[in-house]
Order: C-alpha cells, then sequence, then structure tokens
C-alpha cells in the first residue's frame, strides 16, 4: 500500500495504524487524521493506498475533538467520583461547554474532587477505545448505563451494532472521532457557574492555555428560556421528539413552537411599543438566522400596536469602491464596518428623526457608487425605521443616533435540542444545513459550494456579530425543535452528492452521520408564514 504524506510516498506491506507509520510527525498537537478525505483517529488502520493530512489541535476539526476529549474525561471523572450523578451538556459558552446536574447540587468541593480525578486520568495518558457491541449486548448494556439513555434505543433498533468509546472500565458514546487518549487534553478548568458548573477549555488561537472566560448573560439566559419551555412540553431532546413524530405528533409539535415564535414577537413589538422614544429598530445576526421573515413578523406586530415600520438598507450606504477597506489579501472586504459610509448613515437617520425629509441613496453594486434616484422619505408620528445588517449591533454604526432612541435585536438560531446526555445539536450546524438548503433552492448552489464559503461566514460572524451580541435589548431565538427533521430530506440528497475525492467530504459525511437519527417530518406540515419558509419556500413574505 501507498501512503502520500506531503511530498513522500511511504510502502507499507500489511495494515498498519497511522500513528505507528507516522510515529515523528504525531507529537501532542496532532489530535485526528484525514484519510483520503475523511477525519480518522490516530489509530486509524490503513489497509488501502491513502493521502493522509494530520489535524491540529488548532485546527477547526481538531478543536471540536479536542473539546469532545475533555468532555468524555470530565464525564469519566464524574462517573468514578459521584457516579450517581446525573449529567447533562447544555449550552456552549465562551470556550466552554455549561453542564447541569439534575439530581446534585453543584459544590466548589465537588469540582476541586473532580478536577482532581481528572487530572489523575490526564497524567495516566489511558487509551481511548472505539468499540462495537452487538445488538443483545447493548440492550444489556443500556440498562445499566443511563448516560447512554435515548440514542441507543434507536440504534439498537435499526443496526446491527452500536459503537461506543471505552476507557478503563468506562464506556460512554460520543459522536465522531476522539482523541486515542486522555493525554491529548490536558488543559482545562471547572468553575461553578449559575446553577451548573462550565468546562473551560483553550480557543484555536491559542491552544497552550485557557483565555478569559467572557460572561454571556443575556445570551444564556435566552437558551435557557428554551429550554425550559420546551423541557415543559417534554420534547427537549432528540429520543423524545422522535418518539412523538413516531406516534404522529408531528403536526403537534409544528404547531406548538409555531405559537412560542409569535408569541416572542409579539411580546418584542409590545416592549419596543411602550417606550415611544423606540424609532430606530436594529436588527442583527448571524447567517441564516431567518433575519428576513423575522423582520416582517415583527412588522406585522408592530402595526397592531400602531405603529408602522419603514425599512432602511444598510447596503446602500457603502462607501464608494475606492475608499473601501482591504483584507489581509488585498481584496476588497465589504464585512468591514469601515465599509458603511457611517458619517452619511447617521445624519440621514438623524434628520429623519427631527421629522426631515432626506433622499436616501441606492448603492450600485456594478459601478461601485451610490446613486440618487430621488428616493424621499420623511417620518411621521407613528413611523419607525427598522434596519438590518450584520454591524447593527456595534455602536459604531450609530454612533451620533441617542441612546434612547435605539431598540436593539439580536437573533439567532440557538438550538436547545440535545441528542442524549452528552451529545448536543451545534447550533452552526443548525445553521448550515438552513444554508445549504436555501442556497440550493433559491440561488442554485450545491452543498459543496455552500461548505466551502462556510469558514468564511463563521470568520465574518466571529468579527462583526458575536462580539456585540451582548448589546442587544432583547434576543430572539429563531430556532425550531423541528426544523432538521423537516430540512433532513431536502439537505440529505445534496449532502450525499459531495464526492470522495472532495476536502469538504469530511464535513458532509459529519453532517449525514446527524442526521440519520432525526425521524422526518413533511414540510407540507409547516404554516406559510413560519420562519422556516424562508429555508424551505412557498412562504408568505418577500425575500
Amino acid at each position: 500500500m501507498k501512503i502520500t504524506y506531503k511530498d513522500k510516498i511511504i510502502e507499507i506491506q500489511e495494515p498498519k495504524k497511522v500513528i505507528d507509520v507516522f510515529k515523528e510527525e504525531c507529537n501532542k498537537n496532532i489530535i485526528a487524521c484525514i484519510c483520503n478525505n475523511q477525519i480518522q483517529s490516530l489509530n486509524h488502520i490503513l489497509t488501502e493506498d491513502t493521502e493522509v493530512k494530520f489535524i491540529d489541535i488548532s485546527d477547526k476539526d481538531g478543536h471540536k475533538i479536542y473539546i469532545r476529549g475533555i468532555n468524555y474525561v470530565m464525564a469519566k471523572a464524574f462517573y468514578e467520583v459521584y457516579p450517581d450523578a446525573l449529567l447533562t451538556v447544555d449550552y456552549q459558552l465562551s470556550n466552554s461547554m455549561f453542564f447541569e446536574i439534575d439530581n446534585m447540587k453543584v459544590t466548589k468541593e465537588m469540582l476541586e474532587k473532580v478536577s482532581k480525578r481528572m487530572n489523575e486520568i490526564i497524567k495516566a495518558n489511558i487509551p481511548i477505545i472505539k468499540t462495537k457491541m452487538t445488538k443483545e449486548e447493548a440492550e444489556e448494556f443500556y440498562e445499566k448505563h443511563r448516560t447512554l439513555r435515548g440514542i441507543l434505543q434507536k440504534d439498537i433498533k435499526e443496526r446491527d451494532h452500536v459503537t461506543l468509546y471505552y476507557c478503563g472500565d468506562y464506556y460512554n458514546y460520543f459522536y465522531g472521532v476522539m482523541p486515542i487518549s486522555t493525554g491529548y487534553v490536558s488543559i482545562f478548568k471547572l468553575e461553578k457557574y449559575k446553577h451548573g458548573f462550565i468546562l473551560r477549555y483553550p480557543n484555536r488561537k491559542n491552544i497552550k492555555r485557557l483565555q478569559h472566560f467572557v460572561d454571556s448573560p443575556k445570551l444564556l439566559a435566552a437558551l435557557q428560556d428554551y429550554e425550559n419551555i420546551h423541557r415543559l412540553l417534554d420534547i427537549n431532546n432528540l429520543y423524545k421528539l422522535n418518539t412523538k413524530v413516531q406516534n404522529g405528533e408531528a403536526k403537534h409539535i409544528v404547531l406548538l413552537d409555531e405559537a412560542l415564535h409569535e408569541k416572542k414577537i409579539s411580546q418584542i413589538a409590545d416592549k419596543i411599543a411602550k417606550n415611544r422614544k423606540n424609532k430606530v429598530i436594529l436588527i442583527a445576526g448571524p447567517s441564516s438566522s431567518g433575519k428576513t421573515t423575522f423582520a416582517q413578523r415583527l412588522g406585522l406586530q408592530l402595526e397592531l400596536n400602531g405603529l408602522k415600520p419603514v425599512t432602511i438598507s444598510v447596503d446602500n450606504y457603502f462607501v464608494e469602491r475606492e475608499d473601501t477597506p482591504r483584507d489581509e489579501n488585498g481584496d476588497y472586504d465589504f464585512e468591514d464596518i469601515n465599509a458603511i459610509d457611517m458619517d452619511l448613515f447617521n445624519n440621514q437617520i438623524l434628520r429623519l428623526l427631527k421629522g426631515e425629509e432626506v433622499e436616501t441613496p441606492t448603492f450600485n453594486f456594478h459601478t461601485g457608487h451610490k446613486e440618487y434616484r430621488g428616493d424621499k422619505l420623511k417620518l411621521n408620528k407613528n413611523e419607525v425605521l427598522v434596519i438590518e445588517g450584520i454591524h447593527c449591533l456595534n455602536n459604531k454604526l450609530t454612533r451620533n443616533i441617542p441612546k434612547e432612541n435605539k431598540f436593539k435585536i439580536y437573533i439567532s438560531a440557538l438550538t436547545v435540542l440535545n441528542i442524549d446526555y452528552f451529545n448536543r445539536i451545534s447550533t452552526t450546524d443548525s445553521r448550515l444545513i438552513r444554508r445549504i438548503v436555501r442556497d440550493n433552492q433559491f440561488r442554485g448552489y450545491s452543498a459543496l459550494h455552500t461548505i466551502k464559503m462556510w469558514p468564511s461566514v463563521n470568520r465574518g460572524e466571529e468579527k462583526n456579530i458575536f462580539p456585540y451580541q451582548e448589546e442587544a435589548d432583547v434576543m430572539f431565538n429563531t430556532s425550531l425543535v423541528y426544523e432538521i427533521s423537516v430540512l433532513k430530506p431536502l439537505v440529505l440528497p445534496l449532502l450525499q452528492e459531495i464526492d470522495k475525492s472532495e476536502p469538504e467530504y469530511s464535513e458532509a459525511k459529519r453532517l449525514c452521520d446527524i442526521l440519520q437519527y432525526f425521524e422526518p417530518i413533511p414540510k407540507e406540515l409547516i404554516p406559510t408564514n413560519s420562519l422556516l419558509r424562508e429555508f424551505l419556500g412557498n412562504g408568505d413574505f418577500k425575500y
């Protein structure tokens, strides 16, 4: 077998593990590998001609594996120190994961004991080994280990075997590739936080030490609000959702979540209307959050409060092309806030607030210049400006507008659906699935194109949106607990089109592996005014 790594070819005569072939290359920063465009453990056995690449902890996928590994070590330590603790992963926060314990009070002493055991496990460098069980073995094992509750029932029903990771005498189910031993995840800290605790880990920019934890109380409150509601409705994990769908309750679930959206949007409109000084409504959120539908549904609720929304597009206020800032590669950076003519933007909004008439520009993206086509605007007494854009939560954009006139809204698909106790659905994954479907439906793009562009989209969000989310006066969660079940039949064939020869194949396969666990829900059940129609099509609103 010929094993290709960078510019050299190594021939092996019999199957070998990657780590055995590349002992010198596999230092502790190398946490996994890519074999023929599939992410694999360093224990992956090479059985055919293979092109090998290594994944560093600072890589996106390597960082995910690090987080998965340290979660596993933490779960093992809890199992050994507090075997009765019902531990649940809730949300990803600032360089950390937030956990709750359902049946115990979290104390400083508890976390100190668990941290001590974690350090012992890490120092021992115990192998983390992937193993398979038959249906019969899994059923017996399932009865004894509540950490596996939920997902194994579907696995046992539909598969000949179940895959688990074991370390010493500890078994658990984690999605995706793991580090090959506990020694790879040495940097962490457990801290009490709210009623639970956070497990802190390094970020990708500096994998050698922990970064400062940035508290996000508004984001956490928004997540917990939706978590509590869906727990009350008994659809807070995938097993419960699938069971209800199988029992014919899909329509009821759809109507419940749609009613929740309408209630929350109505509450936001009521809050805006209570203060008549709120004249500039600013909306921002990451890609595929459903900002367009939200803005239009909010507009309807504002009208019920006697307010008429008037929209202004920030995109019409770009600076002239020759004044556009450039990125590190010398390309125009249209996402930089300095790409906006903020002087003109603020001047016109201030004049509108004073009751003056302004002629708003239209930006010609072909010529790279603003044009004035006689579009006059004047705010009447009962009218409010509704402005949506990536910089809307950044005070620099509206620096001259009085604070009392601004009402800021952050929206995002803040997924609260867990697969089981230790595996959650990523908010980013939910938005990517939405984006793949929308790009294909309305822009003719393949899933391959969208996945290729996604890292660039994420970088823009991390720079321009997430740092300002706590500036919002209110947060709106656009996630729908049922949405992946609806999007699955549409997105799965698109992902399966991505060939193994493409570097994006590993990401497509990862998403396919997650999607397989969802019971599908027909898109015909979705109301035409649903936020999800922004991605499905055939909705009531204009996009």
